[in-house]
């Protein structure tokens, strides 16, 4: 049977990355928590842990990892049942892989009543839509929203709907730079807006005017400040629409194409044993509308 103390300082280590942070966390001493890892690795003969910085799991580590997250929301249905269980008396906190687009426009309006309700506190997680389910495969979190369809072994994807992104500048921008309109050759000279490296919507939109290869752009890893960006005529760049409609409407912002968006599928990832509190956080994703509908989406949320 396994020792939990063993299962929550490793956990601990991944997800406050590093063993100073995870031995505040579980109020030890940070030999403690080493002494801990150790003792875990002797009783299942190989390492969990890879010593780099921040620490990462090994494939062992991370399906352990996985079994803990598990175990935290199913323990959680328990002690809704019996209270005595719950010596803390603390609210759940649920750990989440976000894109920081979804974090910065819907999700709020989305879980804001729902974590009110049931006493949930979030931990999140800000990932690129295109490779938040790495958290999850990590056995970091319990849940995931990204851009992928397929997930990993033990989780269940559903489809939420989809993000859809505008290509956008200031007209001043626009003015400087496509000053008789657009062109494939202007928009390769054109400084581009870019989130961070797992960013691909601008090679997306540059490949759907038949460019390829590199293309000069500003790194800017904030979604509030991407738009910001924007309006100040440093580039253009992909943005949600929900973020960009004040702008648009009122002309601080322009579409370098009229009607020419971009589509990003947007799926959530539960593990299939994560207890009540977590499928009932799923119903309410999934019965909701505050996304671009799916072609082929049944309004059940289904793929027909």
């Amino acid at each position: 049977m396994f020792d939990y103390k063993l299962l929550a300082a490793l956990a601990a280590v991944v997800e406050q990355a590093g063993f100073e942070r995870a031995a505040q966390r579980l109020g030890l001493s940070q030999s403690a928590i080493s002494q801990r890892i150790k003792l875990l690795e002797a009783r299942v003969g190989q390492p969990v842990l890879v010593r780099a910085t921040p620490p990462q799991p090994t494939e062992l580590g991370r399906r352990l990892l996985n079994h803990v997250q598990q175990v935290r929301l199913l323990e959680r249905d328990l002690q809704a049942q019996v209270p005595q269980l719950d010596e803390d008396g603390l609210p759940e906190r649920l750990r989440i892989a976000i894109n920081a687009d979804s974090l910065a426009t819907w999700w709020g309006s989305a879980v804001g009543e729902f974590c009110v309700k049931h006493g949930l506190l979030l931990d999140l997680v800000v990932e690129d839509q295109d490779v938040g389910l790495k958290r999850m495969r990590a056995g970091e979190v319990a849940a995931s929203l990204c851009a992928s369809e397929r997930p990993v072994a033990g989780a269940r994807s559903v489809p939420l709907g989809a993000m859809r992104y505008r290509a956008v500048a200031s007209p001043g921008f626009i003015a400087q730079h496509f000053p008789g309109g657009l062109t494939p050759a202007l928009l390769a000279k054109a400084p581009a807006l870019v989130f961070g490296p797992d960013d691909q919507l601008q090679h997306r939109y540059l490949a759907g005017h038949g460019l390829a290869g590199s293309f000069q752009h500003h790194l800017c890893p904030s979604s509030d400040g991407f738009l910001r960006l924007a309006e100040v005529g440093l580039g253009w760049g992909m943005v949600p629409e929900l973020q960009a409609r004040e702008q648009l409407a009122n002309g601080r912002l322009q579409e370098l194409v009229a009607d020419r968006p971009i589509d990003v599928p947007l799926y959530w990832h539960h593990w299939r044993n994560g207890g009540l509190l977590l499928g009932a956080l799923t119903e309410h994703l999934r019965q909701g509308r505050w996304l671009v509908a799916l072609p082929g989406l049944s309004s059940d949320g289904v793929n027909q």
